[in-house]
């Protein structure tokens, strides 16, 4: 499954799962929700509700993603810090083998 798909897929989970739940606890509390002194409807309740929860799963997303970055990153630094500590302590060798190839390879067009 895509990633894109898994996210919208995520998305309209949460928001029928929020509002199942939301209209019934609603229901089962007798919770009347008012603004400016005027009932707000069961439905639009739910969807402020629902729109906070996905603000929210959004943040939490963002957040996992750049913990799996700042890891990635991490990785990725360690792995270079140890390929540049390998040259920094061998390049001796390097240098030498280097030197025998170009001094030893066939060239092409001249015979001896």
């Amino acid at each position: 499954m895509t990633f894109i798909k898994s996210l919208i897929l995520a998305i309209f989970a949460t928001l029928i799962l929020t509002y199942v739940f939301g209209i019934s606890l609603l229901e089962m509390l007798n919770i009347s929700i008012y603004m400016d002194d005027h009932q707000v409807e069961p439905i639009k309740a739910i969807s402020i509700s629902a729109l906070a929860v996905v603000t929210l799963i959004m943040v939490a997303f963002a957040i996992a993603l750049s913990v799996f970055g700042t890891i990635l990153f991490v990785a990725l630094l360690a792995c270079g810090g140890i390929l540049l500590v390998g040259i920094g302590i061998f390049w001796p060798v390097l240098f030498i083998a280097i030197a025998i190839w170009l001094c030893c390879r066939d060239k092409p067009g001249i015979k001896t």
